[in-house]
């Protein structure tokens, strides 16, 4: 997987989690981070998407948000930053159970996506984590032109991933979990997977 005939050894934990505000670039190096250790992605909006088949509005109203009110993504960013914290705290349990199975059944994943928190991190632990984050509002609506171009500059999209990526940043500094600049693009997936505590 990696370029050479060496099999890859069991990395020494069970869940890396790749987290962050949308636009940083969690998709590819998860992807990257995937092909070297062997293990296989789960993207969170997988997750999302699952329960908003099995549930109702009434159910869930926080992780149905966004299809029963898709006006409120055009609300002040500062107020849907609020809603994206509280999707991300409703969605929590669901998430740690993909955890939990993972730690407990002892299979390695790579767990990636905007609504993860970064308690779910336990530093030194099976579940380790980085979080990227880019605090430049035009270097995000570049990222995001470059992916959807079809959608002309997002400017107001970039002013929320970085205000929520700065959120997502505090809370991992405060809970030991490495925060990462994406740029230098090139080096990213090395820069994340040299990181001491996740040595294979």
């Amino acid at each position: 997987m990696n370029g050479t005939s060496e099999v890859p050894g069991l990395p020494d934990w069970r869940v890396l989690v790749v987290g962050g505000a949308s636009g940083m670039g969690k998709t590819g190096v998860g992807r990257a981070l995937a092909r070297r250790y062997d293990v296989p992605v789960v993207e969170v909006d997988d997750i999302v998407e699952a329960l908003l088949a099995v549930t109702l509005p009434e159910h869930l109203p926080e992780v149905h948000f966004w299809r029963t009110h898709p006006e409120a993504a055009r609300r002040a960013p500062e107020s849907v930053v609020e809603r994206q914290i509280a999707v991300a705290e409703a969605l929590a349990p669901a998430i740690e159970a993909v955890v939990a199975n993972h730690v407990d059944t002892d299979t390695p994943v790579i767990l990636e996506g905007d609504y993860l928190l970064p308690r779910v991190v336990t530093p030194g632990g099976p579940v380790r984590g980085v979080f990227l984050h880019e605090d430049d509002e035009a270097q995000v609506t570049a990222n995001y032109l470059r992916r959807e171009p079809e959608a002309g500059p997002q400017r107001h999209r970039a002013r929320v991933s970085v205000l929520y990526g700065r959120w997502l940043a505090a809370r991992a500094r405060e809970a030991g979990v490495p925060v990462v600049a994406p740029r230098p693009w090139e080096d990213l997936a090395d820069r994340v997977g040299a990181l001491g505590e996740w040595v294979v």
